[in-house]
């Protein structure tokens, strides 16, 4: 008899960013690619939280220079992070926002 065990997807992400740190730049990006789609914010903010879970949020937010409480409310669901906190966030995670121009 096989047993299946399931986990939610949230924890899934978090243990492959974990396992592999390089995926958190393709995640992030096409996350962001896609904010302007319906959902998309919400999972732009699901994937920033993602990537300082598999960190560590107290040491993400250290770096940040934030209290860890706030990250955590800032990245939340419901959270709606400024500006100035997406940069810091990024910063302590070793990632950084580009633009660049669509493909034509």
């Amino acid at each position: 008899m096989t047993t299946t065990t399931s986990r939610p997807h949230d924890e899934a992400v978090v243990e492959m960013l974990k396992a592999d740190p390089e995926f958190a730049n393709e995640y992030l990006a096409v996350a962001l690619d896609q904010a302007d789609q319906p959902g998309g914010q919400q999972a732009l903010l699901a994937a920033l939280r993602h990537i300082a879970e598999a960190q560590g949020m107290a040491a993400v937010a250290e770096r940040a220079g934030m209290p860890r409480e706030s990250l955590y409310r800032a990245l939340s669901p419901r959270g709606n992070p400024t500006l100035k906190t997406w940069l810091a966030v990024l910063n302590a995670t070793g990632l950084h926002l580009s633009v660049a121009r669509p493909p034509l």
